[in-house]
């Protein structure tokens, strides 16, 4: 369960970037309170976009669905957005989460990137509507599966940045009441997407995902065609 009354500053001490599979990097961003480790494919050249990627309360990297985040984040590397997907220092204490993925941004602000988009699954939906609501460098958040924990009291004062909650009709994990709750406690722009029949992971509802995702990530950083 997530856990509060965590430190509320995190100080970054050293980075390690070096090269990983498949021409990704692997980044570590060493803090005062432990290292977060991330996995990274940036943009040829300097690129003022960039989309940072969390997965839910055991941490880890790839997303759901077989693996959207890697999918979605190279489809993006060659349209010139930097993609970083970041695994969590302490999985599931979500005051310390939405510190990791603050670092990230400023971290990817070091990058040049100054329009980032979030995009978080299930615990990491909350994780990401609290760190979208708290930093002026992230334009647009997208929560998949998401809980209401941690995400009810900032998903209000998120606006005017686009809102996107996606959630699969048959989850067995957490109802698709909660991404309901948070579209109505949202303000203006929001979109809901339900999908009949796919389950937590979203491993049902793949190609879906991967279509209304990557359209409306297309949207909130405005890429042209």
């Amino acid at each position: 369960m997530a856990r509060r009354n965590e430190s509320l500053s995190l100080e970054l001490i050293d980075l390690v970037e070096e090269p990983s599979d498949g021409g990704a990097e692997r980044v570590r961003l060493q803090t005062d309170a432990g290292i977060v480790e991330c996995r990274a494919h940036f943009a040829a050249s300097p690129a003022d976009a960039a989309i940072l990627w969390v997965f839910g309360a055991g941490g880890g990297l790839g997303g759901p669905a077989g693996g959207v985040y890697e999918r979605l984040g190279r489809r993006f590397h060659e349209r010139g957005v930097t993609s970083l997907q970041l695994d969590y220092r302490h999985p599931g204490r979500l005051d310390a989460c939405v510190l990791d993925v603050l670092l990230g941004v400023g971290y990817l602000g070091t990058r040049g990137a100054t329009r980032i988009v979030l995009v978080g699954h299930s615990f990491g939906g909350a994780v990401v509507i609290a760190a979208g609501a708290a930093s002026e460098a992230v334009v647009a958040v997208a929560a998949l599966s998401s809980q209401t924990y941690g995400a009810a009291g900032a998903v209000g004062v998120l606006s005017p940045k686009p809102l996107l909650l996606i959630h699969g009709e048959a989850d067995e994990v957490l109802p698709d009441a909660c991404s309901r709750d948070l579209y109505a406690h949202a303000g203006e722009p929001k979109t809901l997407i339900l999908y009949p029949g796919c389950r937590h992971g979203l491993d049902q509802c793949r190609e879906e995902l991967d279509r209304d995702l990557g359209g409306w990530l297309e949207q909130a950083l405005i890429l042209g065609p």
